[in-house]
């Protein structure tokens, strides 16, 4: 097991004009201190002068982003008031778009879900059809929530790749039939009234594991999201990777089994024609496992269910169905494998949609596997777990980006205007 580091804190600048960025920095400090800070550590965390941070703390108290929860020490000297982030200080609105299930949650500014939906992805092949029942649903989860509407401070949606991140576009996901650069960001920014940003699944999986995840979101870490489809997030010492298009992650041309079925790509034994739910449920037919279901098989929410059915028939000792999951379990790790030891990462965590299914058997086989195929494994080991955050990781993550966003320190908010 290898030690979790705890993320380096952000250092301010004392330089004037520099305020907003500085009140992040703080933001952010409090925020990865999970028992709170005083202001004499933040001072010391942060780099800046006990002025600057008492001046700075009053503007966030005044706007309700933290809240003073007591004092502490018993020493000699007056006791330190403890500042932690103001849970209903500020919310954001997170989705899920998978080709299968559809997540919706509101956020606090501490990372909890304050109330979460979920529904079957419409079917068919009308983006705009699929865009209006999105947009129904956010306002209908904001309602019930009872959530103070001026609070929130926008919408995340976490889309399957590739996409356009500058345009806010999905640009034709292989499991997402009929959506060819679609604006999914203006077109829900236009049907909710609030403020979108979208951007990958997997790699709003891997910022939710550093808001939310706990110790497993810290450091250096892939995130393996295990939905309709299969990708990687990845984090390198506390700093989310997206890559020059925000693509990063992309892994399903990774080869797993050379002899293994042909991809569309050319190659032969790919993860995507290899290991998805997809292909393990045709597996299962032909096996005799499942029977074959003549109607709308090859549908997301059709493979969520088939895929269910097929754990269903292992666990109750049909030995086939055993031997689907175990061997997606050794075509997995040698695709993770491949990924940890090119970015030489401290940890693994899986997520998404169908983990719940398969973590019990995943991590009964993977760390192993993996650790036997790990070229740095005498010099640290890698660590293997499930999310911190929970089957919703995925709109967790799109909600975190709002937060992030708006809140984590960012170079640009250094740049002057002209």
């Amino acid at each position: 097991m290898t030690e979790i580091r705890q993320p380096s804190p952000r250092r301010g600048t004392n330089l004037p004009r520099m305020g907003d960025f500085n009140l992040t920095v703080i933001l952010d400090a409090i925020r990865r201190s999970t028992a709170g800070l005083s202001r004499v550590e933040l001072a010391q965390i942060v780099g800046l002068s006990p002025q600057t941070i008492s001046n700075i703390s009053r503007r966030l108290l005044d706007q309700h982003l933290i809240i003073e929860a007591g004092k502490e020490g018993n020493g000699p000297g007056k006791p330190r008031t403890i500042l932690q982030l103001n849970p209903s200080g500020m919310y954001a609105v997170g989705v899920h778009l998978d080709p299968a299930v559809t997540t919706f949650v509101v956020l606090d500014l501490v990372g909890s879900v304050v109330k979460h939906s979920k529904i079957n992805t419409p079917g068919g092949s009308d983006p705009a059809a699929v865009i209006a029942t999105i947009a129904g649903e956010i306002k209908k989860l904001v309602d019930e929530s009872g959530v103070d509407a001026s609070k929130i401070a926008g919408l995340g949606v976490a889309a399957p790749g590739p996409i356009d991140l500058e345009h806010g576009t999905v640009v034709a996901p292989p499991l997402l039939a009929g959506w060819d650069r679609v604006p999914l960001r203006d077109a829900l920014a236009e049907a909710t009234g609030l403020s979108t940003l979208v951007d990958k699944d997997v790699t709003s999986a891997a910022v939710a594991e550093t808001w939310a995840g706990g110790p497993s979101g810290s450091g250096s870490f892939v995130f393996m999201y295990m939905g309709t489809g299969i990708g990687c997030g990845i984090v390198l010492n506390d700093e989310l990777v997206r890559g020059t298009s925000g693509n990063a992650g992309e892994i399903g041309h990774i080869i797993v089994d050379p002899d293994g079925p042909p991809c569309d790509c050319g190659l032969r034994g790919c993860v995507k024609s290899s290991c998805i739910p997809q292909v393990l449920v045709a597996q299962a037919v032909e096996a005799g496992v499942l029977e074959h279901d003549a109607g709308d098989s090859g549908a997301a929410p059709a493979i969520q269910n088939s895929f269910a059915k097929l754990f269903e028939a292992a666990e109750a000792g049909n030995s086939a169905a055993a031997e689907i999951i175990d061997r997606s379990a050794v075509l997995v790790s040698r695709a993770v494998a491949v990924i940890t030891n090119t970015l030489d990462v401290e940890r693994v965590v899986f997520g998404g949609p169908f983990w719940n299914l398969l973590s019990e058997r995943y991590l009964n086989r993977i760390p192993e596997l993996l650790e036997s195929s790990s070229a740095a494994r005498q010099i640290h080991g890698i660590e293997v777990v499930g999310t911190g955050v929970g089957e919703d990781v995925g709109a967790v993550g799109a909600a975190c980006l709002v937060l992030e966003h708006t809140l984590a320190p960012r170079s640009q908010r250094l740049l002057l205007e002209g």
